[in-house]
């Protein structure tokens, strides 16, 4: 497996960070440039989500609260602006935000928590590469080079810790497991599976990134597995990549396992 990825990284022409962590034991099977620092694109939400929810649950506060959302805000790729929808509640806009990758619900919630609050936060999780500078389709703040940060490093931490259920109450950690779980873009990590494979996972992807993380499970042993892909020419090649990497994975950690058995 090591070996055919080590290939796959030396052939591309493009810059990957990776990673695959057993959930059990939490030892790194690969890691790859883990504190490299890039564009989070929209695996920045996985963190809002948190956040959002740590603070509806620290302030009692209803995930049915309604949340105004004026036509202004309105952005591109957006199921709530697809809607024209001039209010929403918090549950809705959180799923949208993660499952469709929903930009106007993503800058909605950004709104609710502030942009100080969310990193202030971000640091008391153990997300020290993970910032929030801009709010989605900002393209003026992107070209003078605000972006949006994290590292493979961190979304292994927050993706270990929503597997371990120790950031929210029991209640909220498998809502955020549900909502990983009910993602509807599927275009790299799934891209090359055969098997009805349980994933909670969330993609990201710019012009020149593009990135998938997540959880996946098996009756052999669930695992962590992210990889990102910066200096992009060709976002269906990144993907592509994503997915040849995650089946290589996949067949060695899973189908092994269970020809083993």
């Amino acid at each position: 497996m090591k070996q055919a990825i080590k290939k796959m990284l030396q052939e591309t022409p493009f810059k990957v960070q990776m990673f695959v962590k057993d959930c059990k034991t939490e030892h790194f099977i690969i890691s790859e440039k883990l504190d490299g620092i890039f564009s989070s694109a929209s695996l920045i939400k996985v963190p809002i989500l948190i956040a959002v929810l740590n603070y509806v649950e620290s302030n009692n506060i209803s995930l049915e609260q309604v949340i105004k959302i004026a036509p202004e805000e309105w952005v591109e790729f957006s199921v709530i602006s697809e809607q024209r929808l001039e209010q929403s509640t918090i549950y809705e806009l959180l799923v949208w935000m993660i499952i469709t990758s929903d930009n106007t619900a993503t800058n909605v919630l950004i709104d609710f928590l502030g942009i100080s609050g969310l990193n202030q936060y971000f640091r008391e999780i153990g997300l020290p590469h993970t910032t929030i500078q801009r709010k989605m389709m900002d393209f003026e703040r992107l070209a003078k080079g605000i972006d949006n940060t994290t590292s493979a490093h961190d979304m292994a931490q927050l993706f270990s810790r929503i597997y371990r259920r120790n950031l929210l109450t029991p209640t909220f950690s498998e809502l955020t497991l549900n909502i990983l779980s009910r993602q509807r873009v599927h275009e790299s990590l799934k891209r090359y599976l055969v098997d009805d494979v349980k994933l909670a996972h969330k993609t990201g992807g710019l012009e020149t990134v593009d990135h998938d993380v997540g959880i996946v499970y098996s009756s052999s042993g669930d695992y962590l597995i992210g990889v990102f892909v910066t200096e992009v020419t060709n976002n269906d090649h990144a993907r592509q990549l994503i997915g040849r990497i995650s089946k290589v994975v996949y067949d060695y950690l899973v189908k092994r396992e269970g020809m083993i058995k």
